[in-house]
């Protein structure tokens, strides 16, 4: 067999790799279209293993990718198409604990090698979460190399038993907005001197509610891990603030109704708007970001805050102090009363919000480009698939 490149030259065959995505995680589904694209401008050839919706969503084929159909579902079906599309592949990459469960059993007798992307940390309890623990086990039992996203997913497939477990190197894909809001902006969102810098933002502001009154944006799905209870909980403090800052929350999930039922019952000045395309211009037109999860690796509303200079309330957990650094205020999670406090804090005190956009600006300076991500991966690739010289 002939020696694999990612480069391909002089006659050498060009690595073939698939990507296996779950589909069910937008930040893995756009690291991959990120990673497909830039794979590709650099000779390697790249299937994707996806739920179709998944390539209508993020395009795989148009970033020069071959795209299979493959349910999120680990059925003897989905894994016998996932072991046919990985029957010609050098290496197999897949994306997410499911998507790795699945690349597992598909790859099993053979010595295709397989790296795995830890996104996210799968929250469950009980039964469950003894479940996805022994799918942890199987799949940095038979992955060469685990890549987490944060330094406590790698301690965490460590810990579970991976042969090697590194850092990986993720950029923030497809970011459409490198600006924001202004130092100094009043609750319409003009300057002092009454000129606009983002004419679309007082059209969102007002579509909002926030028309003269503070905005606070958070975005994410309703379920549990998000802290959304906390984040109402402390929403009542804010009712005694003049003028009162409107909270909206983007993305949709299983606890709407109960949210909803609290929001309207107890008055609180909470608004959710269901799943938005639109979260850069939400942030372009917010006064604060608020992150209120239990637990997070690479938060992309983190990210985009920091690249949109939105001065951001996060929670001190998992990855999001070494993502932020000291460019966010970090509240402790399930704290109602630091987190109001904060809010209060930093609307109440206009140098402090702007010392944080310039230092959001500075942080984000430091996280990894697509370049140097795709670089990463492919020397991951080459140490699995390069010959190696005879002792």
């Amino acid at each position: 067999m002939s020696p694999v490149s990612s480069n391909a030259p002089h006659g050498q065959s060009p690595l073939r790799t698939v990507q296996v995505l779950g589909g069910g995680n937008a930040g893995s589904s756009a690291h991959v279209r990120s990673l497909a694209e830039g794979l590709v401008a650099r000779g390697v050839r790249v299937t994707v293993c996806a739920p179709t919706e998944a390539d209508h969503a993020y395009d795989f084929t148009g970033a020069g990718a071959d795209h299979v159909h493959v349910p999120r579902s680990s059925d003897p079906v989905s894994v016998a198409a996932l072991r046919t599309a990985c029957a010609n592949a050098d290496l197999v990459h897949a994306h997410g604990l499911h998507a790795s469960f699945r690349a597992a059993l598909a790859l099993s007798g053979r010595s295709t090698p397989l790296v795995v992307t830890w996104h996210n940390r799968a929250h469950a309890e009980g039964p469950r979460a003894h479940l996805l623990r022994v799918l942890e086990r199987r799949v940095v039992k038979t992955s060469a190399v685990v890549l987490g996203t944060s330094p406590d997913l790698v301690d965490r497939a460590r810990r579970t038993g991976a042969r090697d477990a590194r850092l990986a190197a993720v950029a923030l894909p497809g970011r459409r907005r490198t600006g924001g809001p202004l130092d100094a902006l009043d609750p319409d969102g003009l300057d002092p001197d009454g000129l606009d810098p983002d004419p679309l933002r007082p059209k969102v502001r007002a579509e909002l509610g926030a028309t003269g009154r503070p905005l606070l944006v958070a975005v994410g799905s309703l379920d549990r891990h998000r802290g959304y209870d906390v984040l109402l909980d402390a929403a009542r403090e804010w009712r005694a603030l003049d003028p009162v800052p409107q909270v909206v929350v983007a993305g949709e999930g299983p606890l709407r109704p109960v949210l909803q039922r609290r929001i309207e019952d107890e008055e609180l000045p909470v608004r959710l708007i269901g799943h938005r395309d639109d979260v850069p211009d939400l942030l372009a037109a917010a006064d604060l970001a608020l992150l209120t999860s239990r637990w997070e690796s690479r938060s992309v509303l983190a990210q985009e805050a920091l690249h949109a200079r939105v001065p951001l309330i996060a929670t001190r957990v998992g990855g999001i102090p070494d993502l932020v650094g000291d460019a966010a205020e970090l509240v402790p999670y399930g704290d109602p009363a630091a987190l109001a406090a904060a809010v209060v804090r930093l609307l109440g005190d206009p140098e402090r919000c702007a010392r944080l956009r310039e230092r959001g600006l500075r942080q984000a300076a430091t996280w990894p480009t697509e370049d140097e991500t795709v670089a990463q991966v492919l020397s991951v690739y080459d140490e699995l698939t390069q010959p190696r010289p005879l002792a």
